[in-house]
């Protein structure tokens, strides 16, 4: 019995979305992809906010719709594209992040060593492609940028890509962060192509203006919030210690999935195609899984970590402009260790860092803007907000994590 592949379904963000092709919908009823809907969007970002629940799975649907809206402006505007780049386009969008592992960037480098999900991303599609006898060649084409309309990997990867403007979009929407609001629609409409390149109308520099702002606030208030770097720090240090107690011949619970990472550290030249398969198999209800074993592991450190990160007794944090003075930190270990913390554990309870944040990058993958006297010229350029220049500056600040009233007497 044949099925209706031509399906729609109710996003919260943008009402009622259509799947464009029977191939597309064949791609997100794939495992590779269901696994989505177990890898939450933003980390740990619910400790901050209840509400920021949603997935990769729902964030991937979304750019693809997106990625539709934008390809019909175009089409709207006189520029030809064939049927099967527009599908193409939308494939690579959809998969764009089928490689994130579980709370997507938090333990990118803890679960792996040094593996990019956008690396893992590529093998999935390449697997994807020989399920599917080769029909996901140009969507690859297009996410690796070796596709020669340069425009459609714009689209899917640069500074004012279909990800970026769903993930702040629904990130804002679920976060309720209201600043974060950015005019998809109208950037989407402006949107047009000069020379093969990607460039907005001068009619929307006003909305890019606000998506670069509105994307430098959700970084700070959102994405790297100081709690959420207190909860993903503890998850990191929880990890890590499971690592440390398996090194040294302790048992420790683990998933079948997970443990294959967990007990070995596995690199770029080691990923293998069954390190891959396993990767497949794994999600966040894996780390929770454990973590709620770890609970009563008879190791201190370890259950200590894991029943304060799930009551939400988290760390003490401070952030600074600045390195933070030595003094600060020696009074930090003069009270983790009145509590009974050895000098070896010390980096299980106080953990020290940097984050940063850049708005725009002038000069990598620029965001043009086509104006009528000037031709096409960079954003920063073309703005008359002194922010704008300023947000080609990187920010970083430092922080200072610790574990506040931890008694392992």
């Amino acid at each position: 019995m044949s099925t209706n592949k031509r399906k729609i379904f109710n996003d919260p963000v943008y009402g009622f979305v259509s799947v464009p092709s029977d191939l597309i919908y064949d791609l997100i009823e794939h495992p590779y992809f269901q696994r989505l809907r177990r890898i939450k969007q933003l980390g740990m970002a619910e400790y901050v906010y209840p509400g920021a629940l949603h997935t990769r799975f729902h964030h991937a649907l979304g750019a693809m719709h997106l990625m539709g809206q934008a390809l019909q402006t175009l089409q709207s505007k006189g520029h030809y594209l064939l049927d099967v780049e527009i599908e193409a386009a939308q494939i690579a969008i959809l998969l764009h992040d089928i490689g994130h592992g579980p709370f997507s960037h938090v333990l990118e480098y803890t679960i792996l060593n040094e593996v990019h999900h956008e690396h893992i991303s590529q093998l999935l599609m390449q697997q994807l492609n020989r399920e599917f006898n080769g029909k996901l060649s140009l969507a690859i084409e297009m996410f690796n940028g070796t596709y020669e309309r340069e425009f459609f990997h714009q689209l899917i990867s640069s500074q004012l890509d279909m990800d970026r403007m769903d993930y702040l979009n629904r990130d804002c929407f679920f976060t309720g962060v209201a600043e974060g609001t950015i005019g998809v629609d109208r950037i989407i409409k402006m949107l047009n192509i000069i020379d093969n390149q990607l460039v907005v109308e001068e009619k929307g520099l006003l909305s890019v203006e606000n998506f670069l702002n509105a994307r430098r606030l959700m970084y700070w208030q959102v994405y790297l919030h100081k709690t959420s770097i207190c909860a993903e720090t503890m998850l990191i240090q929880i990890i890590q210690r499971a690592r440390d107690l398996i090194v040294h011949g302790e048992k420790v619970f683990s998933t079948p999935a997970f443990s294959k990472f967990l007990e070995n550290n596995v690199s770029l030249h080691q990923f293998t195609d069954e390190s891959l398969e396993a990767f497949t198999q794994l999600d966040d209800y894996d780390i929770w899984a454990c973590i709620k074993m770890w609970q009563n592991h008879p190791d201190k450190i370890l259950n200590r970590l894991c029943k304060d990160l799930i009551n939400r007794k988290l760390f003490k944090i401070q952030i600074s402009d600045k390195q933070f003075e030595t003094k600060t930190t020696e009074n930090i270990v003069y009270e983790l260790k009145a509590n009974g913390i050895e000098q070896e554990n010390l980096k299980y309870f106080m953990v020290n860092g940097d984050v940063s944040n850049k708005g725009y990058v002038s000069g990598n993958s620029n965001i043009n803007i086509l104006t009528k006297k000037r031709g096409v010229i960079d954003i920063a350029e073309a703005s008359d907000l002194p922010t704008i220049k300023a947000l080609s500056n990187i920010v970083k600040k430092y922080y200072l994590c610790w574990g506040k009233n931890v008694y392992l007497h």
